[in-house]
């Protein structure tokens, strides 16, 4: 691979795969709402998720020097007023449910809609979306979270829907999802305090976890969600 595209280059694990990226030797745009470089040796660009017009921009400042590797490292779990995940149907409010799932499964279909297009069709190239694993409907077995878990479902689906597309214009293309773990990073800081250490990764560690296991996936792989050790996650 010689160009990669990261969206959500500011958080915790999108900063990490970009510095990753960049030790690799690739190209590497870094996406993030500011526009600023995230780590040294990158382009940066700007891009809302809410806002398909920046991600149309995005794509076509990338449109010259198109991707091998698309990684959106976006998502939200708690809300910047602070509204969490619902522990109960009771808790349930429909503002709140369609800003999660605005961030989580809308804004990355958006970003595939923009970049799919873009990407080569004569090699082997790869479109990454962090999902969760909570997002399986068959492992559910506690409950609850339940935009959260329904965001990230359907995240799942549309992975799915992709990659069949995708599959009649680029023979060798993969687009898959990916739950990278339990990382240390805002995102998770709430809810840390039952993982056990050995659980809890750096940014760093998931970040070449995420790129060992991208780096083992092909194109029979394509439409599935995997873990961070590269074992597939039931639907």
């Amino acid at each position: 691979m010689r160009t990669a595209a990261v969206f959500g280059a500011s958080g915790g694990i999108g900063r990490a795969l970009s510095a990753a990226l960049v030790d690799r030797g690739l190209t590497v745009w870094a996406g993030s709402r500011s526009g600023e470089e995230p780590v040294d040796g990158t382009r940066p660009f700007r891009f809302d998720l809410s806002d398909e017009e920046s991600i149309m921009d995005a794509a076509d400042a990338m449109r010259d020097d198109p991707p091998d590797l698309v990684i959106v490292a976006t998502g939200v779990l708690t809300l910047p007023d602070g509204t969490g995940p619902e522990r109960s149907v009771k808790a349930i409010d429909g503002v709140a449910m369609a800003r999660i799932f605005a961030a989580n499964t809308i804004g990355p279909a958006l970003i595939a809609k923009h970049m799919l297009p873009l990407m080569p069709r004569d090699r082997r190239c790869v479109f990454a979306a962090l999902s969760a694993r909570v997002g399986s409907i068959r492992d559910n077995r506690l409950g609850g979270w339940h935009s959260y878990r329904a965001s990230k479902a359907a995240l799942n689906m549309l992975v799915r829907n992709f990659a069949i597309e995708f599959a009649r214009t680029h023979k060798h293309g993969i687009v898959a999802a990916l739950h990278p773990g339990t990382v240390d990073t805002a995102l998770s800081e709430p809810f840390q305090g039952n993982v056990p250490d050995r659980q809890l990764t750096t940014p760093s560690q998931a970040a070449e976890n995420l790129l060992a296991v991208i780096d083992g996936l092909s194109p029979v792989d394509s439409g599935g969600h995997f873990d961070w050790k590269g074992e597939a996650i039931p639907a």
